[in-house]
Protein backbone atom coordinates (compact mmCIF):
# COMPACT_ATOMS: atom_id res chain seq x y z
CA UNK A 1 0.00 0.00 0.00
CA UNK A 2 1.05 3.57 -0.66
CA UNK A 3 1.64 5.70 2.09
CA UNK A 4 0.12 8.94 3.08
CA UNK A 5 0.30 11.71 1.25
CA UNK A 6 1.06 15.41 2.10
CA UNK A 7 1.33 18.89 0.36
CA UNK A 8 1.22 22.26 1.83
CA UNK A 9 -1.55 24.42 0.16
CA UNK A 10 -1.67 28.13 0.22
CA UNK A 11 -5.48 29.91 0.27
CA UNK A 12 -6.18 33.12 -0.72
CA UNK A 13 -3.19 35.73 0.26
CA UNK A 14 -4.80 38.57 -0.49
CA UNK A 15 -7.76 37.86 1.36
CA UNK A 16 -5.81 36.77 4.36
CA UNK A 17 -3.34 40.20 4.16
CA UNK A 18 -6.62 42.49 3.84
CA UNK A 19 -8.00 40.81 7.02
CA UNK A 20 -4.36 41.37 8.84
CA UNK A 21 -4.60 45.30 7.62
CA UNK A 22 -7.73 45.46 9.32
CA UNK A 23 -6.48 44.93 12.46
CA UNK A 24 -3.80 47.55 11.82
CA UNK A 25 -4.13 50.06 14.88
CA UNK A 26 -7.85 48.68 15.58
CA UNK A 27 -8.23 48.55 19.12
CA UNK A 28 -10.50 45.78 19.05
CA UNK A 29 -8.86 42.65 20.65
CA UNK A 30 -5.84 44.94 20.97
CA UNK A 31 -3.44 44.37 24.24
CA UNK A 32 -0.33 47.21 23.65
CA UNK A 33 -0.68 50.80 22.78
CA UNK A 34 1.54 53.26 21.93
CA UNK A 35 1.40 57.02 22.29
CA UNK A 36 3.63 58.47 19.59
CA UNK A 37 5.07 61.56 18.59
CA UNK A 38 4.46 65.43 19.65
CA UNK A 39 0.97 64.70 18.57
CA UNK A 40 0.58 62.30 21.06
CA UNK A 41 -1.39 59.60 18.79
CA UNK A 42 -2.98 57.00 20.44
CA UNK A 43 -1.77 53.41 18.16
CA UNK A 44 -3.21 50.07 19.20
CA UNK A 45 -1.61 46.77 18.52
CA UNK A 46 -1.83 42.93 19.42
CA UNK A 47 1.86 42.10 21.14
CA UNK A 48 1.44 38.15 19.83
CA UNK A 49 1.82 40.33 16.46
CA UNK A 50 4.25 42.25 17.10
CA UNK A 51 6.69 39.51 19.01
CA UNK A 52 6.63 37.14 16.15
CA UNK A 53 7.85 39.83 13.72
CA UNK A 54 10.56 41.84 15.36
CA UNK A 55 13.14 41.06 18.10
CA UNK A 56 12.75 44.70 19.56
CA UNK A 57 8.90 44.64 19.96
CA UNK A 58 9.68 40.59 21.73
CA UNK A 59 12.35 42.36 24.11
CA UNK A 60 9.92 45.70 24.73
CA UNK A 61 6.63 43.92 25.25
CA UNK A 62 8.28 40.46 27.45
CA UNK A 63 9.78 43.22 30.44
CA UNK A 64 8.64 42.52 33.43
CA UNK A 65 6.66 44.92 35.25
CA UNK A 66 8.44 47.45 37.89
CA UNK A 67 8.22 45.91 41.49
CA UNK A 68 6.94 42.60 40.15
CA UNK A 69 9.53 39.79 39.76
CA UNK A 70 7.83 36.55 40.33
CA UNK A 71 7.94 36.09 35.86
CA UNK A 72 6.08 32.69 36.39
CA UNK A 73 3.16 34.92 37.21
CA UNK A 74 4.03 38.42 35.62
CA UNK A 75 1.90 39.88 32.71
CA UNK A 76 3.91 41.92 30.29
CA UNK A 77 3.14 45.05 30.15
CA UNK A 78 0.21 46.69 28.38
CA UNK A 79 1.50 50.32 27.68
CA UNK A 80 1.16 53.14 26.94
CA UNK A 81 4.55 52.70 25.31
CA UNK A 82 5.70 56.56 25.14
CA UNK A 83 7.59 57.24 21.45
CA UNK A 84 7.59 60.77 21.42
CA UNK A 85 10.63 60.89 18.52
CA UNK A 86 9.12 59.54 15.79
CA UNK A 87 6.17 60.19 13.62
CA UNK A 88 2.58 58.51 13.70
CA UNK A 89 2.55 57.90 10.16
CA UNK A 90 6.09 56.38 10.37
CA UNK A 91 5.23 54.07 13.08
CA UNK A 92 2.00 53.02 11.65
CA UNK A 93 4.17 52.40 8.50
CA UNK A 94 6.24 49.83 10.58
CA UNK A 95 3.03 48.59 12.05
CA UNK A 96 1.57 47.95 8.58
CA UNK A 97 4.68 46.23 7.59
CA UNK A 98 4.85 43.70 10.50
CA UNK A 99 0.85 43.21 9.81
CA UNK A 100 0.89 42.28 6.20
CA UNK A 101 4.60 42.09 4.69
CA UNK A 102 3.83 45.30 2.87
CA UNK A 103 4.45 48.98 3.54
CA UNK A 104 3.12 51.98 2.29
CA UNK A 105 5.64 54.59 1.52
CA UNK A 106 5.53 58.33 0.38
CA UNK A 107 8.62 60.70 -0.25
CA UNK A 108 7.54 62.66 3.15
CA UNK A 109 8.56 59.52 5.25
CA UNK A 110 10.61 57.10 3.35
CA UNK A 111 14.03 58.32 4.66
CA UNK A 112 12.36 57.71 8.56
CA UNK A 113 10.67 54.59 7.65
CA UNK A 114 13.94 53.62 6.83
CA UNK A 115 15.84 54.77 9.97
CA UNK A 116 12.59 52.90 12.15
CA UNK A 117 14.02 49.33 9.92
CA UNK A 118 17.71 49.90 11.03
CA UNK A 119 16.18 50.84 14.70
CA UNK A 120 13.94 47.39 14.52
CA UNK A 121 16.47 45.08 12.72
CA UNK A 122 13.82 44.93 9.95
CA UNK A 123 15.80 43.80 7.15
CA UNK A 124 13.30 43.78 4.86
CA UNK A 125 11.31 46.91 5.25
CA UNK A 126 14.70 48.11 5.01
CA UNK A 127 15.19 46.61 1.29
CA UNK A 128 11.75 47.95 0.25
CA UNK A 129 12.36 51.33 1.50
CA UNK A 130 15.61 51.22 0.02
CA UNK A 131 14.04 50.23 -3.48
CA UNK A 132 11.59 53.36 -3.08
CA UNK A 133 13.91 55.55 -2.11
CA UNK A 134 16.02 55.06 -5.61
CA UNK A 135 13.03 54.59 -7.55
CA UNK A 136 11.66 58.31 -6.39
CA UNK A 137 14.75 59.92 -5.81
CA UNK A 138 14.44 63.93 -6.46
CA UNK A 139 17.67 66.70 -6.50
CA UNK A 140 15.55 68.14 -3.63
CA UNK A 141 15.88 64.82 -1.63
CA UNK A 142 18.76 63.27 -2.59
CA UNK A 143 21.30 64.60 -0.60
CA UNK A 144 19.45 63.68 2.25
CA UNK A 145 18.89 60.21 1.02
CA UNK A 146 22.49 60.12 0.84
CA UNK A 147 23.56 61.02 4.34
CA UNK A 148 20.73 58.32 5.44
CA UNK A 149 22.65 55.36 3.42
CA UNK A 150 25.94 56.46 5.02
CA UNK A 151 24.84 56.40 8.37
CA UNK A 152 23.07 53.38 8.52
CA UNK A 153 25.84 51.88 6.04
CA UNK A 154 23.52 51.20 2.93
CA UNK A 155 26.57 50.82 0.37
CA UNK A 156 23.78 50.44 -2.26
CA UNK A 157 22.18 53.16 -1.85
CA UNK A 158 24.95 55.64 -1.44
CA UNK A 159 26.29 54.63 -4.63
CA UNK A 160 22.97 55.28 -6.42
CA UNK A 161 22.90 58.34 -5.07
CA UNK A 162 26.37 59.69 -5.84
CA UNK A 163 25.45 58.81 -9.51
CA UNK A 164 22.68 60.82 -9.19
CA UNK A 165 24.45 63.95 -7.69
CA UNK A 166 26.91 63.14 -10.63
CA UNK A 167 24.29 63.76 -13.05
CA UNK A 168 22.73 66.90 -12.16
CA UNK A 169 25.44 68.38 -9.93
CA UNK A 170 24.69 72.25 -10.34
CA UNK A 171 21.24 71.57 -9.38
CA UNK A 172 22.28 69.90 -6.29
CA UNK A 173 24.77 72.09 -4.69
CA UNK A 174 22.13 74.90 -4.83
CA UNK A 175 19.88 72.87 -2.27
CA UNK A 176 19.40 72.93 1.25
CA UNK A 177 20.08 69.36 1.70
CA UNK A 178 23.61 69.77 -0.13
CA UNK A 179 23.83 72.52 2.62
CA UNK A 180 22.90 69.99 5.54
CA UNK A 181 25.77 67.26 4.77
CA UNK A 182 27.89 66.21 6.96
CA UNK A 183 31.54 67.32 6.66
CA UNK A 184 32.40 63.74 5.84
CA UNK A 185 29.89 62.98 3.54
CA UNK A 186 30.18 66.18 1.54
CA UNK A 187 34.28 65.05 1.19
CA UNK A 188 32.86 62.04 -0.29
CA UNK A 189 30.87 63.56 -2.86
CA UNK A 190 34.24 66.21 -3.60
CA UNK A 191 36.30 63.33 -4.34
CA UNK A 192 34.23 62.50 -7.03
CA UNK A 193 35.63 62.53 -10.86
CA UNK A 194 32.35 62.78 -12.51
CA UNK A 195 30.92 65.93 -10.58
CA UNK A 196 28.74 67.86 -13.20
CA UNK A 197 29.72 71.44 -12.24
CA UNK A 198 32.82 73.61 -12.46
CA UNK A 199 35.72 73.97 -9.89
CA UNK A 200 34.75 78.05 -8.83
CA UNK A 201 31.26 76.58 -8.29
CA UNK A 202 32.10 74.06 -5.98
CA UNK A 203 34.33 76.18 -4.16
CA UNK A 204 30.83 78.71 -3.82
CA UNK A 205 28.90 75.58 -2.66
CA UNK A 206 31.71 74.73 0.11
CA UNK A 207 31.70 77.99 1.51
CA UNK A 208 28.10 78.51 1.52
CA UNK A 209 27.83 74.83 2.51
CA UNK A 210 30.92 76.05 5.86
CA UNK A 211 28.99 79.19 7.00
CA UNK A 212 25.68 77.37 7.56
CA UNK A 213 27.54 74.17 9.28
CA UNK A 214 29.56 76.68 11.21
CA UNK A 215 26.54 78.52 12.42
CA UNK A 216 24.72 75.25 13.35
CA UNK A 217 27.50 74.04 15.12
CA UNK A 218 29.37 76.92 16.80
CA UNK A 219 32.39 76.34 15.55
CA UNK A 220 34.64 78.54 13.25
CA UNK A 221 34.68 77.76 9.81
CA UNK A 222 38.39 76.61 8.96
CA UNK A 223 37.27 73.76 11.50
CA UNK A 224 34.20 72.49 10.31
CA UNK A 225 35.37 73.04 6.52
CA UNK A 226 38.71 71.50 6.93
CA UNK A 227 38.10 68.04 5.55
CA UNK A 228 36.16 68.87 2.49
CA UNK A 229 38.32 72.00 1.51
CA UNK A 230 40.86 69.33 1.22
CA UNK A 231 38.84 68.09 -1.83
CA UNK A 232 38.42 70.89 -3.47
CA UNK A 233 41.28 71.23 -6.30
CA UNK A 234 42.73 74.73 -6.57
CA UNK A 235 44.61 74.24 -9.29
CA UNK A 236 42.26 73.92 -11.55
CA UNK A 237 41.41 77.56 -10.99
CA UNK A 238 42.75 80.22 -13.47
CA UNK A 239 44.98 82.69 -11.48
CA UNK A 240 42.36 85.57 -11.93
CA UNK A 241 40.41 83.21 -10.09
CA UNK A 242 42.31 82.55 -7.83
CA UNK A 243 43.06 85.84 -6.95
CA UNK A 244 39.23 86.65 -6.04
CA UNK A 245 39.34 83.54 -4.40
CA UNK A 246 42.07 85.15 -1.93
CA UNK A 247 40.15 87.84 -0.94
CA UNK A 248 37.53 86.03 -0.26
CA UNK A 249 39.12 84.27 2.04
CA UNK A 250 40.85 86.95 3.80
CA UNK A 251 37.26 87.24 5.39
CA UNK A 252 36.48 83.29 6.24
CA UNK A 253 39.91 81.91 6.33
CA UNK A 254 38.01 79.01 4.46
CA UNK A 255 40.47 77.57 2.88
CA UNK A 256 44.20 77.22 4.67
CA UNK A 257 46.48 79.56 2.76
CA UNK A 258 49.32 76.78 2.02
CA UNK A 259 46.59 74.82 0.01
CA UNK A 260 46.16 78.22 -2.13
CA UNK A 261 50.16 78.62 -2.25
CA UNK A 262 50.23 75.35 -3.77
CA UNK A 263 47.72 76.11 -6.64
CA UNK A 264 49.72 79.16 -6.85
CA UNK A 265 53.21 76.96 -7.11
CA UNK A 266 51.14 74.84 -9.99
CA UNK A 267 50.82 77.79 -12.38
CA UNK A 268 54.18 79.22 -11.83
CA UNK A 269 55.98 75.11 -12.10
CA UNK A 270 53.58 74.96 -15.10
CA UNK A 271 52.84 71.64 -13.60
CA UNK A 272 51.42 70.36 -10.60
CA UNK A 273 54.57 70.06 -8.43
CA UNK A 274 54.18 68.98 -5.22
CA UNK A 275 50.22 68.86 -5.32
CA UNK A 276 48.20 65.66 -5.03
CA UNK A 277 47.45 64.51 -9.06
CA UNK A 278 43.86 64.00 -7.61
CA UNK A 279 43.75 67.77 -7.39
CA UNK A 280 45.03 68.70 -10.58
CA UNK A 281 42.42 66.28 -12.52
CA UNK A 282 40.03 68.08 -13.98
CA UNK A 283 36.34 66.98 -13.47
CA UNK A 284 33.11 66.29 -15.72
CA UNK A 285 31.77 69.63 -15.46
CA UNK A 286 35.19 71.43 -15.37
CA UNK A 287 35.43 74.28 -17.80
CA UNK A 288 38.73 74.24 -19.52
CA UNK A 289 41.57 76.93 -18.92
CA UNK A 290 44.61 77.58 -20.97
CA UNK A 291 46.94 75.96 -17.74
CA UNK A 292 45.17 72.78 -17.59
CA UNK A 293 47.25 71.02 -20.30
CA UNK A 294 50.59 71.97 -18.41
CA UNK A 295 48.57 69.60 -15.37
CA UNK A 296 47.76 66.61 -17.26
CA UNK A 297 49.78 63.48 -15.79
CA UNK A 298 51.06 62.73 -19.29
CA UNK A 299 52.38 66.33 -19.68
CA UNK A 300 55.72 66.84 -20.31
Amino acid sequence: MAGPCSARLQGDVAAFTAALRSLVNNPQFSDVMFVVGREQQKVFAHRCVLACRCQAFRGMLGQVPVGNQDSSSSVPPQGPFILGNVQPEVFLAVIEFLYTNSVTLNSHIALEVLTSSVEYGLQDLCKLCVKFIKDTLSVDQVCEALQAAVTYGQVDLQQHCLAFIEGCTAAVVRTQGFRELSDVVLARVLRSDRLAVDELDLVQAVREWAHVSSAVLERPVPEVAALPVRELRLPLLAPSELVTLESYNQQDLLIPVENIAAAWRAHALRKGSGVPSRLCRPRRGTRPRDHHRHLEPHAK
